[in-house]
């Protein structure tokens, strides 16, 4: 998969997203205005839950937005093995073992994997703990990562 290919694929996932989570957004709040939804009595909470759902659906609705336009607006930039690391790198790392781990510096969606016949590749952004260390290295550094308390040891091998 390209990085062209890749960014598409996250721009898809991200407007699929968007769609639900709006869809779900104003469900939720015809479901805390409707009549149904009044409080029958001072302990009746239904409607106020229903409006911090509403709520906290709308604003994920817009970091999915802020995360689509920044998706749409990102320059894609070629890497060689001395170019240091930045958003839009695709990186592959290789522990001690030889296991490979290929991970998108992306401006948001972090967490988001994405199947590739290469292997999964999974975005992760600058300000997540391994985004903020890989910026800046290059191919052939190393760096150290703590996964449920076990230390890892990680070379970057190759960079797109």
């Amino acid at each position: 998969m390209t990085k062209q290919q890749l960014v598409a694929t996250i721009i898809a996932r991200l407007e699929a997203d968007l769609a639900l989570f709006t869809a779900a957004a104003l469900h939720a709040h015809r479901a805390a205005t409707h009549e149904e939804c009044q409080p029958d009595n001072k302990y009746d909470t239904t409607a106020l839950e229903a409006s911090y759902i509403a709520q906290g659906q709308a604003n994920r609705a817009q970091e999915i937005r802020q995360g689509l336009e920044a998706y749409r607006s990102l320059e894609l930039q070629q890497f060689d093995d001395d170019t240091p690391l930045r958003l839009g790198a695709l990186v592959t790392l290789e522990d001690g073992a030889g296991s490979l781990r290929r991970l998108f510096i992306g401006p948001q969606a972090g967490g988001m994997k994405l199947a590739d016949p290469a292997g999964e590749i999974v975005v992760i952004t600058p300000a997540a703990p391994l985004g903020k260390q890989l910026i800046g290295l290059t191919v052939g550094d190393e760096l150290q990562q703590s996964d449920a308390g076990k230390r890892s040891t990680y070379t970057i091998v190759a960079v797109v």
